[in-house]
């Protein structure tokens, strides 16, 4: 993407567990951006504490780090520095937070247990499952995505 195109409206994000894969779609079901991801270690589900990645269906509810340094460090959503300076040799969470908010019951808690889309600096491990129940993306990536959608946008994860 050069930025020069005109894409259509996002419709909604669709996260496949199976492939490991972030797609955004348009109404129409066209891929208009796909990104590998890295979901929850221990598999998928809704327990607290459990740090799987819920499925079902989400919105993205707020939005963090709009023109900030690709590679800010961010705790609480807050902007704390640039990787790796700020990051202390923790897992951190870089470049754009996209918060999710669960649609459905068994989901619902998802906002509860600071369940994002967000930028990594663990980028070796996309397409593996290595996350503590978030869907992690490249920093760039994560910056696009940031930048294609708006809030309210639906979000799919399904174990397809």
């Amino acid at each position: 993407m050069t930025g020069q195109e005109k894409l259509p409206p996002p419709g909604r994000i669709h996260i496949s567990i199976s492939r490991q894969r972030l797609e955004l779609r348009t109404a129409e079901g066209e891929v208009i951006f796909a990104a590998a991801c890295s979901t929850g270690a221990t598999g998928t589900g809704s327990e607290e504490g459990s740090g799987r990645t819920p499925l079902g269906r989400f919105c993205i509810c707020s939005k963090h780090g709009e023109n900030a340094p690709l590679n800010t460090v961010f705790r609480a959503r807050i902007p704390v520095g640039v990787y790796p300076a700020a990051a202390r040799g923790e897992d951190a969470i870089l470049s754009r937070i996209l918060c999710l908010h669960g649609l459905e019951a068994h989901n619902a808690n998802t906002r509860a247990r600071y369940i994002y889309i967000h930028g990594t600096a663990d980028t070796a491990r996309l397409g593996t499952p290595v996350s503590h129940g978030c869907i992690r993306l490249s920093p760039g990536d994560a910056r696009t995505l940031f930048e294609l959608v708006p809030l309210g946008t639906l979000v799919q994860i399904a174990a397809d």
